[in-house]
């Protein structure tokens, strides 16, 4: 059984992985037939050699599985930044998050340059209430440094019992000095969506992960705003996906069809033709045609530019702020029987429905909005892409798009795209000379 899921940037972050369930994996390994096979044993003889080396002259007696575990990690990370391997414990936490609860801090994040890197902290979490912010490098957790620890070290070292407090050491751009913040931990709830009605006449939605619970929250989220608000009354919907790093695939799938009478979502190529699958939209247009616009930023990656790029691929939203994250491949995770954890692996990259790759491209918005950044944050905030991460699949045609911003003020008053996305669908004339108009596609339905 194949099933598909979107795990984007890291240990806790949102890509695009496809859950490979299967028997035995004889049949997987035994596929891979021969050209090239001699020299393949070579290299494999090559490692033997090496291991029997260390296992008979490092200076203390090595862990034999801890090494092996490290040979594995060391191969698949260098391949790219989100191919991974997870030992048994990464994996079962790693299943716990999509579930949509679980303990530490709440925060979204990948390894850069050796540090742990946020990508973004979680609504209502401690992170985000301790002024964690996106792009913030953990170098330190409770005194001991980062550097050396894979992802799922550094990441099983920030979860603790519950009420229980500990201390990152933050290198935040532009600071003078290292920063200590002391969190305490908490059982994570993430309730990935939230909204409300503005002004009486505007359904505004906020998408923060896409996670189990994420279409029904959705669903409620418009049935609410139906009941509550006459449809004569009704202008339209914004649905916030800024800083939404990602999650499960069929999730993304489900939220484009709750805004599409049909047509395709979202298709995924391989290095082989014949691993081509294609997703199309069921469940028909819940706001029955309302106009929508779509708030995307340098922080909204994978499943959230999936959505995005289906809903503007289709001319059925307006995308408003800036260039999105351009997370765009898929990763295979390949459980690797009990107690061996499982392989994260990039297979394919995603394609929008009109043909696209966003891989290290991202999607740009119609109307391009940068907020104002308070004087004190200003050469601290971060821009985001997946261009900028070391080692990240090249762009399909070779051409890539740097960060962009991916800062959101944190009162409503202050934030320009949102009030950019409200006076749109009022029918004021939104920020002219920065519209970019859509570009003319072809769409499948």
């Amino acid at each position: 059984m194949r099933k598909t899921l979107l795990f984007p940037l890291g240990a806790l972050t949102g890509a695009c992985l496809t859950l490979l369930v299967s028997g035995p994996q004889g049949g997987l390994w035994a596929a891979r037939a021969a050209a090239g096979a001699d020299s393949a044993y070579s290299q494999l003889n090559l490692f033997g050699e090496v291991f029997e080396r260390v296992k008979a002259s490092y200076v203390e007696k090595p862990d034999n599985s801890k090494l092996i575990e490290g040979a594995i990690t060391g191969m698949v990370t260098s391949l790219d930044p989100h191919s991974r391997y997870m030992n048994d414990k990464a994996w079962t936490e790693m299943q716990e998050t999509t579930s949509g609860e679980f303990g530490g801090l709440g925060i979204e994040v990948t390894m850069e340059e050796g540090l742990v890197k946020v990508v973004s902290p979680i609504d209502d979490t401690p992170a985000s209430k301790a002024g964690i912010m996106s792009g913030d490098l953990i170098s330190k957790i409770d005194g001991e440094a980062v550097q050396g620890m894979t992802l799922e070290q550094a990441v099983n070292k920030m979860k603790g019992p519950v009420d229980t407090q500990t201390k990152l050491t933050i290198v935040r751009k532009g600071a003078d000095a290292p920063l200590d913040v002391a969190i305490k931990r908490e059982i994570i709830h993430v309730r990935p969506v939230r909204f409300h009605v503005e002004n009486g006449d505007i359904g505004y939605i906020r998408i923060t992960s896409f996670n189990e619970q994420t279409t029904d929250g959705l669903k409620k989220a418009i049935a609410s705003i139906s009941k509550d608000v006459p449809q004569e009354k009704l202008v339209g919907y914004v649905v916030d996906l800024r800083n939404n790093p990602g999650g499960l695939l069929d999730q993304a799938v489900s939220v484009s069809s709750a805004f599409l009478q049909r047509g395709e979502v979202v298709s995924t190529r391989g290095r082989n033709p014949e691993e081509t699958q294609r997703f199309t939209a069921h469940g028909g247009d819940l706001i029955k045609g309302k106009p929508l616009v779509v708030l995307i930023n340098g922080g909204s990656a994978s499943a959230s530019e999936i959505v995005s790029g289906a809903l503007h691929d289709h001319k059925r939203a307006t995308l408003i702020g800036t260039r999105s994250f351009g997370k765009g491949s898929v990763q295979t995770i390949i459980p690797l029987g009990t107690g061996n954890g499982a392989l994260a692996l990039t297979t394919a990259r995603y394609y929008t429905p009109s043909g696209r790759s966003i891989q290290a491209q991202g999607i740009a918005p119609d109307i391009e909005i940068l907020q104002d950044v308070p004087a004190e944050l200003k050469g601290r905030v971060d821009t985001m892409a997946e261009s900028q991460m070391r080692g990240h699949l090249s762009a399909a045609d070779g051409t890539e798009q740097t960060g962009s911003q991916s800062y959101v003020p944190p009162e409503e008053k202050d934030d320009k795209a949102l009030h950019a996305a409200y006076d749109f669908l009022h029918g004021v004339t939104v920020n002219a000379a920065a519209a970019k108009p859509a570009p003319k596609t072809t769409v499948p339905n």
